[in-house]
């Protein structure tokens, strides 16, 4: 670790959103010029030399970069790849030729096998792309169990109706009779243990949330390599991906992935998605009824069309009535705390958010969570703090309200705190870009952290994604992706030691500059060529047609 002498902290509003950020002269590149994957400085016409951002997202990028699984022919058969006789001769769909698919599987990407060398063996055997690290000396860590992995058991129970949804149908009838329960005043401890299901592990009002760090849930980007990292430079609370709720209950693997949690998640919760009371009950009940969760959070602030436009997300800002019986729902059939997140309206010109604040502690959730920007500002502009803190003043003591939006400092989220606008505060895209914010916000200090103990980080997700997704090819295929993924945030972060001032800004763009170091210059890049490079770094070579595009055109750049 590393901490150098840095400038003083900004205490004036030099430094609107959408400037350039305050870089130190000496390490800026010269104009018309930006520095390649060397450090050596070229020509260039890219939006970034010339402060221009392009806004929105790459279209379809999802049929270019999506990991393909391949026919089970071209696959080597698991017990054999672990030299052992398959039950199933002929008959078995995977193929049987070890030296065919050794040959076209091509050379090891490197010497070491992650789970060999830490657990003591690898379950990929030949299919492993680190097949030579298994005659190494073999690790004898114990691998860690996840919860919330549950095969295809669930999807099995599902597709012959042997699930019960009793309380979703029992909190429909009340509906129709109007004998919901109100839970205004009342704390969530307050509750018995339904004995007639010893499934149920009654986890609600256990935990005080207030002024605990909270990892927002990110869609891609917040998997469960990505949440271990944060985990490692302390945060509190974590959250999956968002999980949309008709697709659980129609035992989608992909969806049912997104609910695994790991044993160093110590505060854990699912968030759901979908516009329709009664599905999201029905898979609120079981999860809640299925999973070890400290918490389920309903989703009401996310942006994209294709929530929006399908009646979830934010679209429900709009439809107070709707969130009520939604909320009143889950409510009724979790045995653990719930949660919401929310938006400050649809349209920037027409908060509601105060207006509902003080309604969702009467509908009986735990836990609000208000990102200060409506749904048509997305993630640009400012967020509205000074409106999260009018919020504040709205909420009951029985539900905390947290905050979120453009924390990327210890210094924004103590300013919050101090300043008592929430009970605590949810990181998102500043975890993205500098994971260690979790770190700084416990020490209270600046972190100039340096270009090997970033990828060092890297390394350390690489591995945490080789136990989550595997060796294989299509393992490190998806390793390679996520990575990808996150480096298109991470080559945001400047070094705190580059910055005139500090500290650095959510909306601030980064001109082209060289760092103190190759590896320094090489993170700083916003070229896909050089994230593969990096990739390559940790990974091994990547495959002669492997392509990534980006999800983001950097729209928040715009002020």
């Amino acid at each position: 670790m590393t901490v150098s002498t840095l400038p003083e902290k900004d205490t004036t509003a030099s430094n609107p959103l959408g400037c350039d950020a305050p870089i130190k002269k000496e390490y800026l590149v010269p104009v018309g010029k930006e520095t390649n994957s060397s450090g050596t400085p070229e020509t260039t016409t890219t939006p970034a030399a010339q402060g221009k951002r392009e806004g929105g997202q790459n279209q379809n990028r999802g049929a270019v970069n999506r990991v393909r699984k391949g026919k089970k022919a071209d696959k080597l058969c698991v017990r054999l790849s672990l030299g052992e006789e398959c039950p199933h001769g002929d008959s078995c769909p995977f193929s049987h030729d070890v030296d065919g698919y050794l040959a076209q599987k091509g050379p090891d990407l490197g010497p070491v096998c992650h789970l060999h060398a830490l657990f003591g063996y690898c379950k990929y055997g030949l299919r492993c792309r680190y097949a030579e690290g298994h005659k190494a000396q073999p690790g004898t860590e114990a691998e860690p169990q996840l919860i919330n992995a549950f095969g295809n058991d669930i999807q099995i129970r599902l597709r012959k109706k042997q699930i019960s949804f009793a309380r979703t149908a029992e909190i429909e009838e009340m509906f129709k009779t109007g004998a919901v329960p109100d839970y205004s005043g009342k704390s969530n401890s307050e509750e018995s243990e339904d004995a007639g299901d010893k499934r149920r592990r009654l986890t609600r009002g256990r935990i005080d949330y207030r002024g605990k760090t909270y990892l927002a849930p990110l869609t891609t980007v917040g998997n469960l390599p990505f949440r271990r990292i944060c985990k490692d430079y302390g945060v509190d609370i974590t959250c999956s991906e968002m999980a949309i709720a008709s697709s659980l209950l129609q035992g989608q693997a992909s969806e049912w992935a997104l609910v695994k949690r790991h044993p160093s998640e110590t505060i854990f919760g699912v968030q759901l998605a979908g516009s329709k009371a009664e599905v999201i009950g029905r898979a609120a009940e079981l999860v809640s009824a299925e999973c070890e969760v400290d918490f389920i959070d309903l989703n009401m602030g996310c942006p994209i069309d294709m929530a929006f436009n399908n009646g979830g997300g934010s679209a429900l800002l709009a439809n107070p009535k709707k969130i009520e019986r939604i909320v009143r729902t889950m409510r009724h059939v979790v045995d653990c705390d719930l949660t919401v997140k929310f938006r400050t309206g649809v349209k920037s010109t027409e908060n509601v958010a105060h207006a509902l604040v003080p309604q969702f502690a009467r509908w009986g959730a735990s836990v609000g969570t208000l990102h200060g920007r409506s749904r048509q500002q997305r993630y640009t502009k400012a967020a509205d703090w000074e409106y999260i803190g009018q919020c504040h003043a709205e909420a009951p003591q029985s539900m905390a309200l947290f905050g979120g939006g453009d924390v990327m400092s210890w210094e924004d989220y103590w300013a919050h705190m101090d300043r008592a606008v929430c009970d605590g505060v949810m990181v998102g895209r500043g975890a993205l870009i500098k994971p260690w914010i979790f770190q700084e916000i416990k020490e209270r200090r600046v972190w100039d952290i340096s270009a090997s103990e970033r990828l060092d980080m890297l390394k350390t997700f690489a591995n945490y994604g080789m136990e989550h997704w595997g060796t294989d090819s299509q393992g490190i295929s998806n390793v390679r992706r996520y990575l990808l993924e996150w480096q298109s945030f991470l080559h945001r972060y400047i070094p705190a030691g580059l910055l005139e001032v500090l500290p650095q800004k959510m909306n601030q763009r980064p001109p082209a500059y060289y760092g103190r170091s190759d590896l320094e210059t090489l993170l700083a890049s916003d070229k896909v060529n050089d994230w593969i490079k990096i990739s390559e770094m940790i990974l091994g070579p990547a495959p002669d047609d492997f392509v990534f595009v980006p999800k983001h055109k950097s729209n928040s750049y715009q002020g």
